[in-house]
C-alpha cells in the first residue's frame, strides 16, 4: 500500500507543476526556457509508468485505478505543452 501512496504523492506533485508550465507557455507565447527534449522524455516516462501498470500482475485495478488516472492527467498536460511548444515555435519563426 505505501508504495502506491508514495507514487501517487509523486504524481500529484508533478501534476501540480504542469498547469503552471502550461500557463507560462500560453501567456508568453514563447519557447524560451523550454526544452522539447525534456518534455518528450517526461512523456516517455509517463508512458512507461502507465505500461508498468498493465504488465504488473499484482496491480489491483479495482482499488488502484486512480494512480493510472494520475499518469493520464500528467501525460495529457505534458503533451499539451509539447503542442504549445510547436505552436509557439511556429509563431516565433513567422515573427523573424
Amino acid at each position: 500500500m505505501a508504495p502506491d501512496i508514495l507514487e501517487a504523492i509523486m504524481m500529484i506533485c508533478f501534476g501540480c507543476s504542469w498547469p503552471f508550465n502550461l500557463s507560462k507557455s500560453i501567456k508568453t507565447k514563447s519557447t524560451k526556457g523550454k526544452s522539447l527534449l525534456f518534455l518528450i522524455l517526461i512523456d516517455i516516462g509517463y508512458i512507461a509508468g502507465m505500461i508498468s501498470k498493465f504488465v504488473n500482475e499484482n496491480f489491483d485495478w479495482n482499488t488502484k485505478w486512480w494512480v493510472f488516472v494520475l499518469y493520464i492527467l500528467n501525460f495529457s498536460m505534458v503533451t499539451a505543452d509539447i503542442i504549445l511548444y510547436f505552436i509557439n515555435k511556429k509563431r516565433e519563426n513567422i515573427a523573424k
